[in-house]
């Protein structure tokens, strides 16, 4: 029979060796990671254990390293152990000894005994993790000057953004739900709630979206009597915002799954929307749209307070090959747009290469965002585009990294 704790303490091993040396996500690698772990708690041990890890995965290889004269392989089982082990002591508050009882059986004869006296020492000396993560090196490289003020957003996991089907009733509902509002539309509640439970789930007042993934969608404006194409539209919260507000909305994606579940979120939201399964770079319209939104696929390393796993899956070659796939699926948005009309361009990346050097190839007339279209605390660039990163607003619970530019077509 397995010790209590230990079916999460296997399956977080695997799902950190599935990112670390495979390259899967988190998401991709749960389902066969947590197969076979019956409990709720688990899982969610198994996730969170995982995740911090992953998140402090710099700092906590360095504490390892102090601790012994033997190298460990970044991908030795002895290190991916210690890993979970300090992740659970120094970020979830489990007791040393609960750590060692669930850690240990992680491995068998020496790399075991290495294991306890690596801990061990460690807890002896009381060591503690620094105030923010410190990035793997190319990642700081890549993020320059703005490394460090990213890195300050990751030390804590988001809390939980809602947006609301009827702006109108902001007020209502961030009472209703002991949250607070950042904008009209929006309610954030702390980290750890059940969504399924929540007020309002049920009957479709609200649906869960990072603030700065809301964004986008809201540059848009009103749209009654209007089209809108929400291109690569999974999973469908720019679809519902536009919907929301009055816009006859297209939603084009690839996934028969993605676009099966954005169907399901419009009927409990009482929202409608024309789903299209088809692949951007391929698929005509019938005709223009008055605005059109191109939430482009990317790295999402600006979602990593949310998904530490890409601190570690992406490089110089992932970053290149989706640039090339948003400046062709750009490319194709800008004949989309009817005269007098508004194009949307967006990623959740925190690379310049997905972001201001795609929005400086087009030459349509720049549509500036302008402050008071922003939560208070941000500021467009002098561009007239969007940069957020992790750790703006931090006083009220940050937001994840994007990039964001408009532009209109003359009527």
């Amino acid at each position: 029979m397995d010790i209590p704790g230990l079916p999460a303490r296997k399956a977080a091993l695997k799902l950190l060796d599935a990112v670390l040396r495979r390259g899967e996500t988190l998401d991709q690698a749960a389902q066969p990671a947590l197969q076979g772990v019956r409990s709720d708690a688990d899982r969610a041990l198994a996730r969170a254990l995982a995740g911090e890890a992953l998140r402090w995965l710099t700092d906590l290889d360095a504490l390892i390293d102090s601790a012994t004269r033997q190298v460990l392989p970044d991908d030795a089982k002895p290190r991916m152990a210690l890993r979970l082990m300090l992740a659970g002591w120094l970020r979830l508050d489990t007791p040393p000894h609960a750590v060692i009882a669930t850690g240990l059986p992680l491995l068998v004869g020496g790399p075991r005994r290495l294991a306890h006296g690596v801990f061990s020492t460690l807890v002896k000396r009381g060591v503690s993790l620094p105030a923010a993560p410190s990035l793997p090196e190319p990642v700081a490289q890549r993020w320059g000057e703005r490394a460090a003020a990213i890195a300050s957003g990751l030390a804590v996991p988001p809390p939980l953004d809602l947006t609301l089907r009827d702006p109108a009733a902001t007020a209502e509902w961030a009472e209703r739900l002991g949250g607070i509002s950042l904008l009209p539309g929006h309610v954030r509640l702390e980290r750890g709630t059940a969504v399924e439970r929540l007020e309002g789930f049920r009957e479709g007042a609200w649906w869960v979206q990072d603030l700065a993934a809301s964004l986008p969608a809201r540059l848009l404006g009103e749209g009654p009597g209007r089209t809108a194409l929400d291109l690569c539209a999974a999973p469908g919260g720019k679809t519902m915002q536009l919907a929301a507000a009055g816009w006859q909305v297209t939603a084009v994606d690839s996934g028969a799954k993605r676009l099966q579940r954005m169907q399901e979120n419009l009927a409990r939201t009482d929202l409608a929307a024309t789903l299209v399964q088809a692949d951007a770079l391929v698929w005509e319209p019938e005709g223009q749209f008055d605005a059109v939104l191109l939430d482009a696929p990317c790295t999402a390393t600006g979602t990593c307070r949310r998904h530490p796993d890409v601190l570690h899956r992406i490089g110089p070659r992932q970053i290149a090959e989706l640039a090339e796939l948003q400046a062709a699926l750009l490319t194709r948005a800008t004949r989309w747009v009817k005269p007098g009309g508004r194009l949307v361009y967006a990623t959740c990346s925190l690379e310049p290469a997905e972001g201001e050097e795609q929005a400086r190839r087009i030459a349509l007339p720049a549509d500036p965002i302008r402050a008071d279209e922003l939560p208070a605390g941000l500021v467009p660039t002098a561009a007239g585009w969007l940069r957020t990163d992790p750790g703006m607003l931090a006083d009220a619970g940050g937001l994840d990294g994007f990039f964001i530019a408009r532009w209109h077509l003359p009527s």
